[in-house]
């Protein structure tokens, strides 16, 4: 089967239609995926994608180190350097300002340097950030610092991810990069933990750990064979990808499958940021930014950040209540890494989504009964069981796949732009639900919780109708089928 696309050359309305073998016959897509199967079966020839995997998600750790820094440091940041409530109100959220720049510029950095290139940059950026807090005398340093690993983080959130798909073999690719997010969730675990023994100027230091570990390792693993294929490096590519598969491995024909989409794409304009919204992009755009969307505005930070009030407010233990949620949200997402390449990313969309839903109705009907004095002694446990819920769902769909999902759908040429969009959209609606989420609980606990339930239920049908399944199919086939 082939796919027919129009192809426009330079700033001429030339058009031309080419076909493209994107898409095999059913019995040599059956051959592929034997011989897939059994180069992959294979671990040992692997092992420069789990080495790689394992540098790369370093990023992931520095990046929840990042998010989870401020929560045990408030008290000794205020006291040590008088800071009032409103100036470190400021260090807290210009990590999400920092982010939000990094993620509009972190497309246009991997595909100008490589995705490589993007993580050390990246590290600097976070490097310069901790050596600016460790070293700070007074708030201006400080926030500086906290803008320098916000940017950071906002890069490590695109490229991290799209690397880990771009080297994974397909059978692999959702099981490790679910990894990004259960790396991201250690890190802010660790940093809370850890918080709680090390002094704030200290424990900036450990933020160097995983910064030291990312640089050494990126010189011991091969850049990512599709954006060297991309930029026309051809003996670097195929040296990658053997690298990658195995000294032995027969990569004849991915290799050959890659080239051929690739040159079909090159011949296309360069992307720009309007070119997203043509035809042929925009059910890629819509899933990668619709998922995003409803990720965000679920409600996921603004609980995250106020769990210890949430759980207060419901009369309950709140670090009983916060340590338990840690933990959840670290062996959930490690179990995911597990089964997402076997169940398929839909089906735990699915099933996150719906216990999102019923996670927000629980912890709004414990409100509505402390609100109107019914049942009280039941308020607590319906808190904590609500607000547990929805992390453990969280956790076992929502939180890694759409990032997933997101590095696989995207085709090479416009996945720099698209990219960028999804991620900005990601970190604007952690922003908006974080600086939200205290004016909600203000105007109404139960509401809030409900607002949230509805929006969540919105994503099942959103995941029903518009997300294709990806499992088990390479990046050019789920690109060329999504954008046929």
């Amino acid at each position: 089967m082939a796919i027919k696309e129009d192809v426009e050359r330079g700033s001429h309305g030339v058009r031309e239609e080419v076909s493209v073998p994107l898409l095999r016959e059913d019995n040599d897509m059956a051959d592929k995926e034997d011989e897939y199967s059994e180069q992959t079966s294979n671990k040992t020839s692997l092992w420069k994608v789990y080495f790689s995997t394992f540098v790369a998600v370093c990023g992931s750790f520095e990046f929840g180190s990042c998010a989870g820094y401020s929560s045990p440091t408030q008290a000794a940041i205020r006291n040590d350097l008088s800071l009032t409530l409103a100036e470190y109100s400021m260090f807290g959220s210009i990590l999400t300002f920092g982010a939000m720049i990094g993620a509009i510029t972190s497309g246009k950095i991997a595909d100008f340097v490589g995705r490589k290139g993007a993580m050390r940059t990246a590290t600097g950026f976070c490097v310069g950030g901790w050596l600016a807090i460790y070293f700070a005398q007074g708030a201006l340093v400080l926030d500086f610092g906290r803008l320098a690993t916000g940017y950071g983080m906002g890069v490590f959130s695109y490229v991290v991810p799209v690397f880990i798909a771009e080297i994974a073999p397909k059978n692999l690719r959702g099981a490790l990069t679910t990894v990004n997010q259960l790396m991201i969730c250690t890190g802010v675990s660790v940093a809370f933990i850890i918080g709680t023994v090390l002094n704030w100027r200290t424990l900036a230091l450990t933020g160097l750990i995983p910064c030291a570990i990312l640089l050494c390792g990126l010189f011991f693993i091969p850049e990512s064979p599709r954006w060297l294929a991309k930029i026309g490096r051809k003996k670097d590519f195929e040296a990658a990808l053997q690298d990658l598969r195995g000294k032995d491995a027969d990569i004849s024909k991915e290799t050959a499958e890659i080239r051929d989409y690739i040159e079909t794409l090159e011949r296309l304009p360069k992307a720009k940021m309007l070119d997203l919204f043509q035809r042929r992009y925009l059910r890629s755009v819509i899933i990668g930014v619709g998922l995003m969307v409803f990720q965000q505005f679920g409600g996921i930070n603004g609980i995250c950040f106020y769990t210890s009030d949430i759980f207060e407010s419901a009369g309950f233990s709140a670090t009983i209540g916060t340590i338990i949620y840690a933990i959840l949200q670290v062996v959930i997402t490690g179990l995911n890494t597990t089964v997402i390449d076997r169940s398929g990313r839909k089906p735990l969309l699915l099933v996150s989504s719906t216990g999102l839903v019923l996670g927000c109705i629980l912890s709004g009907i414990s409100f509505y009964l402390k609100d109107h004095n019914l049942a009280l002694n039941a308020v607590p446990i319906l808190a904590v069981t609500g607000i547990l819920v929805y992390i453990s769902a969280f956790s076992a769909g929502m939180g890694a796949v759409p990032w997933v999902i997101m590095s696989e759908i995207f085709p090479i040429n416009i996945k720099g732009v698209a990219g960028s969009l999804a991620t900005l959209v990601n970190w604007f609606g952690a922003w908006a639900v974080s600086y939200t989420f205290n004016f909600l609980m203000s105007w109404s606990s139960c509401g809030t919780f409900i607002i949230y339930a509805a929006i969540n239920a919105a994503a099942i049908l959103f995941v029903v109708a518009v997300v294709p399944e990806t499992k088990g199919k390479t990046l050019e086939q789920i690109q060329a089928a999504i954008n046929a």
